[in-house]
């Protein structure tokens, strides 16, 4: 397990990048990968990648569950009601509406980020009508009454089902035992008493905050010219205010002393995790050890652990 910073800069930006490159196909072994800021002060990063007449979207924002503070599960809440209700439109709307043009919407949060994703192809009369009802999902959302009691009840189901679970049992334990107080030790998904007790005008406010220009990540790759992915972004984003990056999370300490928890389950899987601070992500290693680290045991059953 390695322990990072806040998603910051242009390390938070380039490993995005690196993660959205290994789910997009169409990029090419060594990309070329274009940059720039939009009028509001989100970062874009583009590949072009002509092969296949389609284009991914991903925006990320510095607004995990690291930034959850006193409300555990709040971004989790937060990103997972983006799809719930934007402007006129309900639920059913957009999902309608993405079905009907054949384009995948995605949100969803981590510890460092929140993540919202359109692919579509990009024949015109797909790709504009996806692309403003993406950019309504993240300039609009209306957080209906409903619908969040419906991802509230989701999210308590989420948490019941993680307490028979060994290893999510396992993992909470780990970080908790890893970060201590600091916000990475915060639980991504809540707890009971938590998601209770949050309330539509927590979301709204959290949202408000974070889910801004200046601390947002964009990118796009796809078939599509630089002039194109120009307009891409702007369109995605630019109903959002310039706002403010999020502040830099306090350094995660060192551990002082070895520690073991062993924790009795009625399973017939045995979990063990074990791990303290790494490097942060703007050392001049990390990339390598995060290649060497796919490598070697990153990578699931390809890997050479899995292997031998």
């Amino acid at each position: 397990m390695r322990a990072t910073n806040s998603a910051q800069a242009m390390g938070f930006g380039a490993l995005f990048l690196l993660g959205f490159l290994f789910l997009a196909p169409a990029a090419a072994a060594n990309p070329e990968i274009q940059h720039w800021l939009t009028g509001n002060g989100a970062r874009v990063y583009f590949v072009p990648a002509p092969e296949v007449p389609m284009v991914d979207i991903r925006v990320a924002f510095d607004a995990g569950s690291a930034r959850d503070g006193s409300k555990p599960g709040l971004a989790k809440f937060t990103s997972g009601m983006l799809e719930e209700g934007a402007g006129a439109l309900d639920a059913n709307a957009i999902a309608e509406r993405f079905d009907s043009l054949g384009a995948q919407f995605s949100a969803g949060s981590q510890r460092d980020m929140a993540i919202a994703s359109l692919r579509s192809l990009t024949e015109p009369t797909l790709l504009e009508p996806a692309l403003q009802t993406f950019a309504l999902l993240l300039s609009q959302p209306s957080f209906p009454k409903n619908a969040l009691e419906r991802v509230r009840r989701q999210m308590l189901t989420g948490l019941q089902h993680e307490e028979q679970n060994p290893g999510r049992i396992a993992s909470r334990t780990f970080y908790s035992a890893l970060y201590g107080v600091h916000p990475y030790g915060i639980p991504p998904s809540g707890t009971s008493d938590s998601v209770q007790a949050i309330k539509r005008k927590d979301l709204q406010d959290f949202y408000r905050r974070y889910y801004v220009g200046r601390n947002a990540v964009i990118a796009i790759v796809g078939a599509v010219s630089r002039k194109e992915a120009e307009r891409l972004a702007e369109t995605a984003i630019g109903g959002l205010d310039e706002g403010s990056a999020a502040p830099p999370l306090p350094p995660v300490p060192d551990l002082t002393n070895a520690e073991q928890q062993h924790i009795d389950h009625p399973s017939s899987q045995t979990h063990v995790l074990m791990g303290q601070p790494g490097v942060r992500r703007g050392d001049a290693d990390y990339f390598p050890l995060y290649v060497g680290n796919h490598i070697l045991g990153g990578s699931g059953l390809v890997s050479r652990i899995s292997e031998e």
